[in-house]
């Protein structure tokens, strides 16, 4: 099972400044008409499926990367893969997604999926792929398939799946992408991986007020957990902008799906914010006038001012 239609734009993309690998998820590979389902390797808890922070007491947050505020029918964003160091018996995570909210206060509808290291849902440190949503009229929060909602199409693998490859340091990198959209004739929310892979799709009947379309976006880190901020919990590649490519993490190809069904870059300056949240301080510079779009290099930490470095055509 497909979406009706791919929107525009969705396969075209710039390459990094150097050669990157694409990465996919492990393959499983059912059988025409089964999809897998993969459970994590512990019973969870409330707060292990709570990547939103939703009504969380004692949660520690922070998020680096940009916010999106206008009509918002999909969002895209393309992630150079690491795995950020987080330790298995922590409650914490450290988290690169892509996310599309529409509501307000704690009546908030939200949909996001990217790539979390995540202990106490999958009982290990790997990076994986993950989904996740958030109900604002039921103010019910999921991921993958803790809950009835999303459903799945994808017979190879599924949401929680681990990313077998991950950069290394001044060494290879791997990246992916990751894409959720709205289709124009069945209002149903997709999300698909890489090279316009279906993973699935949240059933617009599912949200009140994510039904017809969005109203923010966000691309970015996020880290979040007990001791995350206190701990200085790693983000990305835990190495500053300045070091560049190859040793700072990076996300790049942000754009907007647009009333058109046509993903174009977000370019307006009033409706985009750059940053992170209150405590720290942002700084914005160009580093290339050769390759389009944004390309972000970051690291957060509570003791250090986090950068981040833009990639932008010369016009």
């Amino acid at each position: 099972m497909q979406p009706s239609s791919f929107p525009v734009g969705l396969d075209t993309e710039p390459q990094f400044p150097h050669s990157v690998s694409q990465v996919e998820p492990s393959i499983i590979d059912c059988p025409v008409g089964i999809v897998p389902v993969l459970r994590n390797n512990t019973s969870g808890t409330t707060e292990a499926h709570n990547i939103y922070g939703v009504g969380s007491m004692g949660i520690e947050r922070a998020a680096a990367g940009i916010v999106y505020r206008d009509d918002v029918y999909g969002a895209t964003v393309t992630i150079n893969v690491w795995e950020p160091k987080v330790n298995k018996d922590s409650k914490d995570f450290s988290a690169t997604w892509v996310q599309i909210n529409n509501g307000a206060g704690e009546h908030t509808d939200r949909i996001g999926a990217g790539l979390i290291v995540n202990p106490s849902l999958s009982g290990d440190t790997f990076v994986r792929f993950h989904i996740a949503w958030t109900d604002g009229l039921e103010k019910k929060v999921c991921i993958d398939q803790s809950c009835l909602g999303f459903v799945l199409v994808n017979r190879k693998w599924s949401p929680g799946a681990r990313l077998p490859h991950v950069s290394v340091y001044d060494g290879p990198q791997w990246e992916t992408k990751v894409n959720i959209f709205k289709d124009p004739k069945t209002k149903n929310w997709w999300v698909t991986y890489g090279k316009n892979m279906p993973v699935g799709y949240w059933p617009s009947g599912l949200f009140t007020f994510l039904y017809d379309k969005g109203n923010f976006a966000f691309w970015g880190g996020i880290v979040q957990g007990p001791t995350a901020t206190s701990n200085a919990l790693q983000m990305g590649s835990r190495h500053f902008a300045s070091e560049g490519f190859r040793r700072a993490a990076a996300i790049r190809n942000i754009q907007i799906l647009n009333e058109n069904n046509t993903y174009v870059t977000p370019e307006d300056d009033s409706r985009l914010v750059h940053g992170t949240s209150k405590l720290h301080v942002v700084h914005r510079r160009q580093v290339s006038r050769r390759y389009t779009r944004y390309a972000y290099l970051l690291r957060w930490t509570r003791f250090s001012r986090l950068k981040i470095y833009v990639l932008k055509k010369e016009k």
